[in-house]
């Protein structure tokens, strides 16, 4: 579904022009078709590791954000910035902080984790669920916290 959306897309930023989102889009099917490639002998990848190669180009573009503006380089953080925004548009939305507590908090309930011991399995589970709609930078410290590690 996700591979059609980007050819639809960059037909469309063809024909009315717009360079930066052909730019964009192009960069994204050639990771697609590298990714595909890398998978071989299967026939491509599926959304699920779509979605996790798009997450993958928003960390790199940050991370070149972030030097960008160490530099003074205003011009490369803008355009940085646009093919963020540009990439997640094809992501699923992300759940807010109180979304995310909730979904933690359950995790832990239906796996009836008591300790830090159980971490794994609650990651496991909530990356299955939650895969593309969590940052689990994010969600490490916080299962931590609240499995008492």
């Amino acid at each position: 579904m996700l591979r059609e959306r980007f050819n639809e897309d960059l037909k469309t930023a063809m024909k009315s022009r717009d360079p930066a989102t052909v730019s964009t889009l192009r960069m994204i099917q050639s990771t697609l078709k590298d990714r595909d490639i890398a998978a071989r002998p299967a026939a491509q990848i599926d959304d699920a590791a779509i979605i996790d190669m798009l997450q993958k180009m928003v960390r790199q573009r940050q991370e070149s954000i972030e030097l960008y503006k160490q530099g003074g380089r205003q011009e490369l953080v803008d355009k940085e910035q646009a093919e963020i925004d540009l990439i997640e548009r094809y992501m699923p939305k992300k759940l807010s902080e109180a979304e995310q507590d909730a979904a933690i908090a359950k995790a832990i309930a239906d796996a009836g984790a008591t300790s830090i011991k159980d971490m794994g399995k609650v990651m496991a589970a909530l990356k299955a669920e939650y895969a593309g709609r969590m940052d689990f930078s994010k969600v490490g410290p916080a299962l931590k916290a609240k499995l008492g590690g």
